[in-house]
């Protein structure tokens, strides 16, 4: 009880935000050094292109981590951080996606088009970011009284599909070079938390 009480209050704490947040953008500092320095290897573009997408994935899965971890621990302030993940996980896929057509596609638009055409993985990853616009536009207080509880609740369920489209596109663009490691431990962390709500919904239908 007392390591719980311990946890609630540090995520109860003023700075416990902008410390996630910090946390959480490293990794964009670090390669915006590594851009300024020319320490981001012989492919400096696709290594911000595959970074980004990378930390878009890991947002994504710490937002869905939220709630299991919350009624696991019964730390319910961890609820809290759930927001400001999500919208986090939108950021770094707005990053990716402007990295994408800046630094391999120079903003030709047709050139992007037939990109996605051409390359599933490209429009899978699209569809995505597509998806998470409503819900970082309706991340907010106002949004969900405007569209009422269960309108908001049903409209942000769409981070199950973004979750599979994600990890999907993530798998086709490593299996150009037979690399799968990494898309195991994340399909892996995915398939737990899905699992975890499908359960918990079955048994709530029970």
């Amino acid at each position: 009880m007392a390591l719980q009480q311990r946890w609630t209050a540090a995520c109860l704490h003023p700075w416990a935000k902008p410390l996630v947040a910090l946390v959480l953008l490293l990794p964009l500092a670090a390669l915006m050094w590594g851009a300024v320095h020319d320490t981001l290897g012989a492919n400096p573009a696709e290594t911000l292109i595959r970074n980004s997408g990378e930390m878009t994935l890991r947002c994504l899965l710490l937002t869905l981590a939220v709630t299991p971890l919350r009624e696991w621990t019964g730390v319910a302030a961890l609820a809290r951080f759930r927001r400001l993940l999500g919208l986090l996980t939108f950021s770094w896929a707005l990053l990716h996606l402007l990295a994408y057509a800046w630094l391999d596609m120079g903003f030709y638009i047709d050139d992007m088009l037939r990109d996605v055409v051409k390359r599933p993985f490209i429009l899978v990853g699209s569809l995505a970011v597509l998806l998470m616009l409503p819900m970082a536009l309706t991340s907010f207080n106002a949004a969900i009284k405007r569209l009422g509880a269960a309108r908001w609740k049903a409209l942000h369920r769409a981070v199950y599909a973004v979750a599979l489209l994600a990890l999907l596109h993530f798998f086709w663009m490593r299996a150009g070079k037979q690399n799968f490691g990494d898309v195991a431990v994340y399909g892996a962390i995915l398939a737990v938390l899905l699992g975890w709500r499908v359960r918990r919904w079955v048994a709530r239908a029970r």
